[in-house]
């Protein structure tokens, strides 16, 4: 078997416009193509155009579909009409989290679940698992999509230019078929930037079309090609979480900050799904001894933390730990997300710093997100 990195419909592409190539997750992915300052400010103020090919795409159909994921998933499915998507996540028996996804319900008894590049396989592997005894299928729908996004202010303008699709009627977290440059696509309004916009899955034929129709539309208003580094800096502004970060295995939704996720009651199908017992003790605990906590931190200086770095209090006594930093372009600071413990989560705590190679740096704890779109 090679081990040979995995190319997305658009790999041609990214080269010739001069991007830096990274391996992400077993994947060959552009990381810039320029600056990822002028990247990360091209979506805040106008567009950016993304490669998220990487993502893997998992149908769910057949009569219990809906059963098997609401039996498989910590979300209610059920409650998700058609046209509409849902942000949940997949735990294990002792509520560990093992990926966050987005549900899409694309038809009465047809659902996609889309899984972050990494845990795909895992995610795949589970739900084969959990359909055990439903009247479900559960297919691998990977190497069936190419999924581009268009993020930022201008991406409606720019999207309208190539489609006769409602946009205006597309709420946040709904998607529907339309075509889009000729091409038929799936159009979700949805994103990991903070930003209004839309991820278009298409068959990965018709990748180079779209990506090409939707550069020339975007171009008189400023949209550029982005990489995974700003896409890195414009959701951590965002407060948005990122697997094998600020989510792990180790962590339930409870200890994330994310509890809402968890569906106790679910309608079709009891309240029997996996994880159920361990993250109802998780719920419990959360609301008695709570965890450490995710929080925002804002550096007083110029030293950029990084994910593992500890977060320790005036005296030195570690309190917690860094779990995603970067300088933040939006704010001209660098941020982080940390988990800390409770006693030192308020926004404002003082005293709080960022032990970085010895010595403890100054920061400030926020609530997060650091940054939010004006409506």
């Amino acid at each position: 078997m090679s081990n040979a990195p995995r190319l997305t419909a658009l790999d041609a592409l990214h080269r010739s416009l001069g991007a830096t190539m990274t391996d992400f997750a077993g994947w060959d992915m552009p990381l810039r193509y320029a600056s990822e300052r002028d990247e990360h400010n091209a979506v805040r103020t106008q567009a950016g155009l993304f490669d998220l090919s990487h993502m893997g795409e998992i149908t769910v159909t057949g009569p219990q579909a809906v059963d098997l994921l609401n039996y498989a998933l910590v979300g209610n499915i059920g409650s998700v009409s058609a046209g509409r998507a849902r942000y949940t996540m997949i735990c294990q028996e002792d509520g560990g989290i093992l990926d966050d996804l987005i549900v899409y319900r694309l038809a009465d008894t047809e659902y996609m679940v889309v899984a972050n590049a990494g845990n795909a396989q895992v995610v795949l592997d589970a739900l084969t698992a959990r359909a055990d005894g439903f009247d479900a299928v559960v297919r691998d729908d990977r190497d069936a999509y190419a999924l581009i996004a268009v993020q930022g202010p201008e991406s409606p303008g720019i999207l309208k230019s190539v489609t006769a699709a409602d946009l205006d009627g597309l709420k946040y977290y709904a998607g529907l078929p339309g075509t889009v440059a000729g091409v038929p696509a799936l159009i979700a309004r949805t994103g990991y930037t903070g930003e209004d916009g839309f991820e278009l899955f298409v068959a990965p034929g018709d990748a180079e079309k779209l990506w090409q129709a939707l550069t020339e539309a975007g171009a008189p208003v400023g949209l550029i090609p982005c990489g995974l580094s700003c896409r890195d800096t414009l959701r951590l502004e965002a407060g948005m979480p990122l697997y094998g970060h600020e989510l792990t295995t180790a962590l339930t939704p409870f200890d994330a900050g994310l509890g809402r996720v968890v569906k106790f009651e679910k309608t079709s199908h009891g309240d029997d799904f996996v994880g159920h017992d361990a993250l109802a003790a998780a719920a419990a605990k959360a609301e008695t001894a709570p965890p450490r906590k995710l929080v925002g931190l804002i550096a007083e200086g110029r030293r950029v933390p990084r994910a593992g770095y500890p977060v320790v209090d005036a005296d030195g006594t570690v309190i917690g730990e860094v779990t995603s930093g970067a300088p933040s372009p939006t704010l001209g600071k660098p941020i982080a997300m940390a988990y800390v413990d409770a006693a030192h989560a308020a926004p404002g705590t003082a005293g709080v710093g960022v032990d970085i190679r010895g010595k403890a740096e100054p920061y400030e704890v926020v609530a997060l997100p650091f940054y939010k779109r004006q409506k």
